[in-house]
């Protein structure tokens, strides 16, 4: 029965159908295509507006001119070209005889500030305590003086009575005399005590002026000791002068003591040392360079954008340093962006008064701070000047 089973005729398409599908497959492939092209383009437009790039920029660091605070002559140089150092280690040691001499004199300047301070605050407390006693004394004195002068004018005023009475007996007994009425003897004890009477009435006279000269002394004194105050506080000044004049000798010494400090000069931070001048026995002076040293600390970098590629891009904004020397990204920020073009800050701005006039795309320094040097760059393989890459994410 198997064997007579018709056997089906194959089918014959028409021309016209294949050819028909033909061309809808190679419609479809064009599309897919396109539609993956435009993908792609659409792919790369949109990469090419997410970042910014550019090739102009390289790593800036702080490069530090290494100079001597004091003149001196170099004892000793601690450093080679290209050494790298710490910060604090000695590059060079300066002779520092004649400022260990200096820092000496300094010291012993203040220790005789420091007695005559002493002796001045000492002195203070004696002198209110003195004048407060010569007040009181001053005092007592003019009160004294007063009273011996009323003495004494008591004294002269008996003296001229005394005086008065013994010249009238004297007149009374001299025509008695003449008389015989009273003895030569009672007329010369009457003129005795006559001349007794005028020399004690001068006597007298001579002591209420020496009475009055010891009240006008005493007048003085008690002047003098009222101004008690004023010598207390004279003395005070002295006193403050020469604690002042310890506080000058002491800085005078702190002076002496910091230039000796600077007798050793150091690397005031860690760096590579570069173009080294200085030599043992050289005598240098303030200010005077010794060596570079190029910082390997707060490294940055200046890429010069294109002044169309500023539009999206502010501080803050993410970055990826490709690094040419060591082949690696390093991760950094946009901090600042330059405040003139490139040709503005040259030394020769351009000058376009002539009306010949180009427009030419200008570049903007942009400063882009590294954000995590330390750990991606402990072995300090970064060195200012070196070419970078930097792309800003501007989106």
């Amino acid at each position: 029965m198997a064997d007579n089973i018709p056997t089906p005729e194959p089918i014959e398409q028409d021309p016209e159908m294949e050819g028909a599908q033909r061309q809808t497959r190679r419609r479809v492939i064009v599309v897919v295509v396109v539609a993956i092209l435009a993908l792609v383009a659409a792919g790369i437009w949109w990469r090419s507006t997410y970042s910014e790039s550019t090739d102009d920029a390289q790593v800036n660091g702080h490069l530090i001119q290494v100079s001597a605070r004091v003149a001196g002559q170099v004892a000793k140089v601690y450093v080679d070209e290209n050494q790298v150092v710490k910060a604090g280690d000695v590059i060079a040691e300066l002779d520092p005889s004649d400022y260990k001499v200096a820092v000496e004199n300094a010291e012993a300047a203040l220790a005789s500030a420091q007695a005559n301070a002493a002796a001045a605050s000492v002195n203070v407390p004696i002198t209110a305590v003195n004048t407060g006693s010569n007040l009181s004394s001053a005092d007592s004195n003019v009160s004294g003086s007063h009273a011996a002068v009323e003495q004494a004018q008591q004294q002269l005023e008996a003296a001229k009575a005394n005086n008065i009475k013994a010249q009238a007996d004297l007149e009374r007994y001299r025509p008695l005399v003449v008389k015989d009425v009273i003895s030569k003897q009672q007329f010369d004890a009457a003129v005795a005590a006559a001349d007794a009477a005028r020399h004690s009435e001068q006597a007298a006279r001579d002591g209420v002026k020496v009475a009055r000269e010891r009240e006008a002394q005493a007048q003085a004194g008690l002047k003098f000791a009222q101004t008690a105050p004023q010598q207390v506080a004279a003395q005070s000044a002295r006193a403050r002068q020469a604690q002042a004049q310890v506080e000058q000798a002491q800085a005078q010494l702190d002076m002496a003591q910091l230039n000796l400090s600077y007798t050793k000069i150091v690397a005031p931070t860690a760096g590579i040392i570069t173009r080294k001048s200085v030599e043992i026995n050289q005598n240098v002076a303030p200010g005077q360079n010794l060596t570079m040293l190029v910082s390997l600390e707060g490294l940055w970098v200046t890429a010069n954008f294109k002044e169309t590629q500023l539009r999206h891009m502010f501080a803050g904004q993410a970055v990826g340093i490709e690094v040419d020397s060591t082949d690696k990204t390093y991760h950094g920020k946009v901090t600042q962006i330059g405040g003139a073009t490139g040709s503005v800050l040259s030394l020769f701005p351009p000058e376009n008064a002539t009306g010949n006039y180009v427009k030419v795309v200008q570049r903007v320094p942009v400063r882009i701070d590294f954000t995590d040097l330390a750990n991606e760059d402990p072995n300090h393989e970064l060195r200012p000047g070196l070419s970078v890459e930097p792309k800003v994410k501007v989106k």
